[in-house]
């Protein structure tokens, strides 16, 4: 099963899990997080990033202060517009893997990987001024077929998570959240490789070096609204569906953007566990130099309950909630979805019989979130 999105862009680079800091090849900024320092450079020896445990990464990289981090260059911020499907299946774009890293613990089921590539100033037009990956896109990823040699894959898409500036800073990089698709017999309880997910599988058994093929960027859908920096930006997400908030934060309370948000950022993310939560340290950081503008509510469905004694998901969350988030979507606030088609149902069960407890139609309400494009949902 492939992570789907439908974006905006493509690409990554160097990254690292969020609790395994080692030794980064960016450029010559020093930047320090918490007590962690992360380097970055021009350009990324490849060679050297194949030694992975010599390297930090400046993906879950956390602050030491308020204090931004900058940026370059700033000619990215210049584009009105995303650059779509620039690269298409039949000419590919060939990005190179800096590095793929586990970043959940042992107890969560399944496994997630952090996955950098490197894209260089390709995926920006002639104009030069369009980001390789603007705020939030979705790259196509494309492995050769085993079944017909020599051909690729249909494309698998995926949401970025990483801003325009990627991990490095520097916007010649993008980042990917991968879950491992893997298939198991019902009747046997035993792996079948023959089924598991080949993409996921490819992007995960990858290697610093190794070359993929990437279309994109696709899709307007998961863009982040900056006409307004005082705005509210409800997110909510399940398991890897988490990867575009994770870039929509990283430029509201990490880089030093032009930008400058001053709105409230409330993040929901539905996982299985406490070793399933993902770049938890980053985030917490935001919370803890951010109060004002950020909050940050977990949802863990094989540890939480519910207020009926069920398991904790997304939606009980938002339930519970629900009085201030309906009042935060009256005063048009955005609202975000992304992760598993199946979400939805839930969610959307929920925000009705809310609705309809307090009087409201939810049809109505959402066809008006949706007018005034507050409603944005990417779920694969």
């Amino acid at each position: 099963m492939a992570h789907s999105a439908i974006s905006q862009m493509s690409v990554a680079v160097p990254l690292q899990t969020d609790s395994s800091f080692r030794r980064s090849t960016f450029k010559a900024t020093s930047l320090t997080f918490s007590d962690k320092s992360c380097i970055s450079m021009p350009s990324i020896d490849l060679k050297a990033a194949r030694s992975r445990s010599q390297y930090i990464v400046c993906m879950s990289v956390q602050q030491a202060s308020k204090a931004k981090v900058s940026v370059s260059p700033l000619s990215l911020e210049d584009a009105k517009e995303p650059p779509l499907n620039i690269y298409k299946p039949k000419e590919p774009y060939t990005a190179t893997i800096v590095s793929v890293e586990r970043i959940v613990g042992p107890k969560a089921p399944g496994e997630t990987c952090h996955l950098s590539l490197i894209v260089m100033a390709t995926f920006l037009t002639g104009k030069d001024k369009v980001m390789v990956s603007f705020l939030l896109p979705s790259p196509g990823m494309l492995g050769e077929n085993p079944k017909k040699p020599g051909s690729p894959h249909n494309v698998r898409l995926y949401s970025i998570a990483s801003t325009r500036y990627g991990d490095s800073f520097d916007g010649k990089t993008a980042s990917l959240c991968v879950r491992r698709a893997v298939y198991n017999d019902p009747e046997t309880g035993k792996e079948d490789p023959s089924k598991n997910g080949v993409c996921s599988n490819f992007l995960c058994n990858a290697k610093p070096g190794d070359k993929v093929k990437i279309t994109g960027p696709s899709g307007k859908i998961m863009l982040l609204p900056e006409d307004n920096i005082n705005a509210t930006h409800i997110m909510i997400g399940t398991g890897t569906g988490v990867a575009p908030f994770r870039g929509y934060l990283r430029r509201m309370f990490m880089e030093s953007v032009p930008i400058k948000f001053n709105g409230l950022t409330w993040l929901f993310l539905g996982i299985a566990n406490t070793d399933s939560l993902l770049y938890y340290d980053e985030f917490t950081k935001y919370l803890s130099d951010y109060p004002g503008n950020f909050r940050y509510d977990r949802a863990l469905s094989r540890e939480q309950k519910n207020n009926k004694g069920g398991k904790m998901y997304v939606q009980d969350k938002i339930e519970e909630y629900s009085d201030e988030i309906f009042k935060l979507l009256d005063e048009r606030a955005h609202i975000y979805f992304c992760g598993l088609k199946g979400m939805m149902p839930g969610i959307q069960d929920t925000l009705k019989r809310v609705a309809e407890e307090r009087g409201e139609s939810w049809e109505q309400k959402l066809s008006q979130l949706k007018k005034n494009k507050q409603w944005h949902v990417e779920v694969y």
